[in-house]
């Protein structure tokens, strides 16, 4: 892998600096995006010669049309071997009263966020033909929420089902290219990300009808993210849709799989809802 370089969108935190650390460690370039030149310092300190940071917001695409000339200067006329868009954001609410700007920045930086950059360094990993090297591969970093919608994930769950018919319809785009498209859809994961969600509260449904069943959704949901997979089981997976020589489309990465995963995509919708409705305080009274 040695001088194979990678691009990797949100290494500030969470799944993203895990797969910056386990693609250098493996012997790739690294180059990671971060919204604030601080926050790739200790990343910086840790991967020395390995990794450059990637100033932009995935939202700005100006911004990522620079980050993308500063790694074609550093490629040449090679390939880039890989491009994981792990940035994203979860913040939970009921729907009917759930802010407009809060279900929009879902979509803007879920899904808008890689469409842009995949957009940006598509050239870069194969689709222009003058380059010299293997096509990359793109992995686009889900959700359990990608295929399964549950109460109070709605705008998240919206993003990620969004984001996969995305990466579906861009995986078949690019066969004449030779550019792959891999899912990777981990479920409740160890990240600062539950810090998040319990310091947010759920003051701001107060008000509404859902405010004991979002309150119990939501100590329910920081427990269990809490106890998640460590970042770099995802990281692993990540790294194995970049290097196998047949990675699948999409990979699930959870525990208990069968019952988390599996069984409930089998399940007529019917019976989903109800158990979800159960779990989470929203069975109809009477």
């Amino acid at each position: 892998m040695t001088d194979r370089m990678v691009v990797v969108t949100g290494v500030s935190s969470g799944i993203g600096r895990a797969t910056a650390v386990m693609l250098a460690a493996r012997g790739f370039h690294v180059f990671g995006s971060v919204r604030r030149a601080e926050h790739a310092a200790s990343l910086a300190k840790q991967l020395g010669d390995r990794f450059t940071a990637l100033l932009f917001d995935v939202t700005d695409a100006a911004a990522i049309d620079a980050a993308r000339t500063v790694v074609a200067k550093r490629l040449g006329d090679r390939t880039l071997a890989a491009l994981v868009n792990s940035a994203g954001i979860a913040l939970a609410g009921p729907l009917l009263y759930q802010d407009e700007a809060e279900f929009a920045q879902h979509l803007a930086v879920n899904v808008t966020g890689p469409f842009l950059v995949t957009r940006a360094f598509a050239s870069l990993l194969g689709t222009d033909r003058s380059r010299s090297g293997e096509p990359g591969r793109i992995v686009m970093v889900s959700s359990i929420s990608g295929g399964l919608a549950t109460p109070f994930l709605g705008a998240y769950a919206a993003s990620k089902h969004a984001l996969e018919a995305y990466a579906d319809t861009l995986r078949r785009e690019l066969m004449p290219f030779g550019v792959d498209v891999v899912i990777v859809g981990p479920g409740a994961v160890a990240t600062p990300i539950w810090d998040k969600g319990e310091a947010a509260g759920s003051d701001a449904y107060a008000a509404t009808p859902y405010v004991e069943a979002f309150a119990g959704f939501q100590r329910w949901i920081v427990a269990n993210g809490r106890k998640g997979l460590p970042p770099a089981v995802v990281a692993a997976t990540i790294a194995e849709a970049i290097t196998a020589r047949s990675p699948r489309a999409r990979y699930a990465v959870l525990r208990g799989k069968f019952a988390g995963w599996t069984v409930p995509r089998l399940l007529p919708r019917r019976m989903l809802d109800r158990m979800l409705a159960k779990r989470t305080g929203l069975s109809p009274r009477g």
